[in-house]
């Protein structure tokens, strides 16, 4: 049976639930808070479920070599790592902002946690829903028990990682998780933009083979939607993608970002993709009726039959006929059996019409 669990208030996932959808703002928001509350509003309005960042705690996230190392990309916000990261990074009272500002839109507001200290600031001053685990820490072992140690749902990215690792990180949440083991595992790859051929969506069914407690879903960094809408039929209950105002700014995800135009396009998508999937149960459908009563076939009489003949297989034949009556699947039954008036060249065989 598959899994399913409360991810937010209200929200669940897995099942029969709808598809979550995320749109990651991440930090794209170039450091500027009114930018960031132009595009949660535009995440709600295209239809995401929940808008997404990412939070550090910069002294805790990077030692001070790498803080101190000068930075020279053109995505550069500064001269040193440290100095563009800090750019970037929204205060503890801007994210609190943030999220007052998300539930007053009626969209979730959550973020990757991307050390400690910063998950115990989502967990346990601003209260988020659940908490995102970014790829590069899926094999951070300390990290990932004390994140799960928190209680809230946990989703776990596993761009760069292994099989081997992916086991042991499921492992360590749901051993270190209290209570109910609330985690979505989702298949990703670390390349912006990625290409297609890098994509390996057949690791989602793969996915909920190796980890059956767990709901499966899909972080894309592709372009366009189509691959996202192929993860939803291979059974992604989650899914992920970056949203940008610009594909031209500075930064290096706004390349690998949908436009809120195509996110809009990716969510109504979704939920077409979901009705088209259906139930796994074979039957004539209502809405095949009609055509049916017009082409759906008959057994008709390859001759005249009179009266008293005991059928053979040389009596009747296949057509689309009118009235409709016996169905051709039943063709071999009726052989051998004896008709009870006359039935003229061509006229449906009717039913009763034959002896009991």
């Amino acid at each position: 049976m598959s899994v399913t669990f409360e991810l937010a208030p209200g929200r669940m996932v897995g099942g029969d639930h709808p598809c979550f959808v995320v749109a990651e703002i991440g930090q794209n928001h170039q450091g500027d808070i009114k930018i960031a509350k132009e595009m949660i509003k535009k995440c709600k309005d295209a239809g995401a479920d929940a808008a997404k960042f990412q939070k550090s705690e910069i002294t805790r996230r990077f030692n001070r070599a790498a803080l101190e190392r000068p930075y020279t990309s053109k995505n550069a916000w500064a001269p040193t790592y440290g100095k563009h990261k800090e750019h970037l990074e929204f205060s503890h009272d801007q994210y609190r902002e943030l999220q007052a500002y998300a539930n007053e839109l009626g969209i979730f507001l959550f973020a990757s946690a991307m050390d400690e200290k910063a998950a115990d600031f989502l967990a346990d001053d601003l209260g988020v829903p659940f908490i995102k685990v970014a790829s590069a820490d899926a094999n951070n072992l300390p990290y990932l028990k004390h994140t799960a140690s928190k209680g809230k749902p946990m989703i776990l990215s596993s761009g760069m990682q292994s099989m081997a690792i992916m086991e042991r990180a499921v492992d360590t949440v749901q051993k270190n998780m209290p209570g109910d083991k609330r985690l979505v595992v989702m298949q990703c790859t670390s390349t912006y933009p990625l290409p297609p051929e890098d994509v390996h969506l057949k690791c989602i069914p793969l996915f909920k083979e190796k980890f059956p407690k767990a709901v499966i879903g899909y972080s894309g960094h592709e372009s366009g939607i189509a691959i996202s809408l192929a993860a939803v039929a291979l059974g992604a209950k989650v899914v992920e993608r970056h949203v940008t105002l610009d594909k031209s700014w500075k930064g290096s995800d706004h390349a690998a970002s949908l436009t809120f135009d195509e996110l809009k396009d990716l969510c109504d998508q979704i939920r077409i993709v979901e009705k088209a999937l259906g139930k796994p149960i074979k039957e004539p459908r209502p809405s095949e009726q009609g055509l049916f009563k017009k082409l759906g076939k008959s057994v008709v009489a390859a001759c005249a039959i009179p009266a008293g003949t005991k059928l053979t297989i040389d009596h009747l034949m296949v057509k689309a006929a009118e009235p409709f009556g016996i169905p051709p699947d039943q063709i071999y039954e009726l052989v051998g059996q004896t008709v009870t008036k006359a039935i003229g060249e061509d006229e449906t065989i009717p039913r009763e019409a034959l002896a009991a």
